[in-house]
């Protein structure tokens, strides 16, 4: 079975040698084509921003010279979502219309209309699209739809009927909806069942980090701390991301190790910095995450939070945002973003445990415990640790 080791080591020598064929003919389209198709695979393997920027400025300048090709602008709305810039993908999807008419085209604008907070619009799109193509990715654009709003069970069927759409070469797409489908049990507080579906995901695409980190999560819940901390440290080795660094010290500090935690922290703010000094906005919401967090510099928080608002105004950001103004105590303000991110309807236990803390601080106690009561329904077993996937 193919897995991860021999997909990564796959795609480096379709590279080598697409690479090698251009040489002597550096304008032939088709070779460059693809060359652009596997570089944006290795980076959706590695997860690594280096990856990713190569893909990109590739792609970026095929663009340039071809043209708004239907293919590379599809490629270039995949890369910018990545980079959380909603705005270029609009401008890919204005550049090429006859894109933005095709079933692919309508699915990336249904990705920005959920981002943006365009909910419904979001949901009409993709009821439409599944009724008209049954794709799986857009059976599981939906099924994350019903999930944020609370209608979990149709959720894991959608996952379950985009798994079937799936031929048995798609193995990795497969276990991406077999992690889906443990995710959502895991939110609920079925352990045995999230293991399941995490472990189905491991045998059908072996070694794979992104697997790994969701392991983790599960063994932080089954009380397996020494565990977890030698699986993701094994994780952060093979993918020396920033979010994994902070998410390894993040767990460092769940399980009372915190003097271990600080050389994984001060790796990754390091990263985000550069980051965002080179003009990258991806990793607001890690920043804002932070520094409301181990950090306890929430003021700066509050500022990247709002930036990263800016970017993609939804329930995710205006909680985040909400989250950060409760601990710099700016409870006004956190109470006009959290109510924001209740009347978008989504039923996540969090922006109700957010809601709760700030109602408290305002006094407003009946207010809080509607909320706390809410929280303890969505997610009745709380969890020791949550890490951003």
């Amino acid at each position: 079975m193919t897995g991860y080791p021999d997909d990564h080591a796959r795609t480096l020598k379709d590279l080598a040698e697409l690479e090698e064929r251009s040489r002597p003919m550096p304008t032939e389209v088709s070779t460059r084509v693809r060359t652009a198709f596997r570089r944006y695979h290795l980076a959706t393997l590695t997860g690594l921003e280096a990856d990713f920027d190569r893909a990109r400025a590739y792609v970026n300048a095929l663009v340039t010279e071809l043209g708004p090709r239907e293919d590379l602008c599809l490629l270039q709305a995949q890369i910018e979502g990545r980079y959380h810039r909603l705005d270029l993908i609009e401008e890919v999807l204005q550049a090429c219309p006859s894109l933005a008419q095709r079933a692919e085209g309508r699915s990336v604008q249904a990705d920005i209309d959920f981002q943006e907070g365009r909910y419904q619009a979001a949901r009409e799109a993709l009821e439409q699209l599944v009724a008209e193509r049954e794709a799986w990715d857009d059976l599981a654009r939906l099924a994350h739809w019903k999930s944020e709003m609370g209608e979990r069970d149709e959720a894991d069927a959608l996952l379950e009927r985009a798994e079937d759409q799936l031929s048995a070469k798609e193995m990795r797409s497969y276990a991406w909806l077999e992690l889906r489908r443990g995710a959502l049990a895991l939110s609920r507080g079925d352990l045995p069942r999230t293991r399941f579906h995490y472990e189905r995901a491991s045998s059908a695409f072996p070694g794979y980090w992104r697997t790994d980190t969701h392991l983790v999560e599960l063994l932080i819940e089954e009380q397996q701390d020494d565990a977890a901390v030698i699986l993701m440290r094994d994780v952060v080795a093979r993918a020396p991301k920033p979010e994994l660094q902070q998410a390894l010290g993040d767990i460092l500090v769940c399980v009372g190790r915190a003097e271990e935690a600080a050389p994984f922290f001060q790796a990754a703010e390091q990263a985000y910095l550069s980051s965002v000094a080179a003009g990258g906005v991806h990793y607001y919401h890690h920043l804002s995450d932070y520094y409301g967090g181990w950090a306890g510099r929430p003021v700066e928080a509050a500022e990247y939070a709002q930036k990263d608002l800016v970017l993609r105004d939804n329930y995710t950001t205006q909680s985040a945002l909400a989250w950060c103004h409760l601990q710099a105590g700016q409870i006004k303000d956190g109470i006009l973003q959290i109510q924001r991110a209740l009347d978008s309807g989504a039923q996540v236990a969090g922006i109700h445990r957010t809601a709760a803390k700030l109602f408290e601080a305002a006094g407003y106690n009946a207010q809080a415990k509607e909320h706390q009561d809410r929280a303890a329904a969505l997610s009745p077993h709380p969890r020791r640790f949550h890490m951003h996937h």
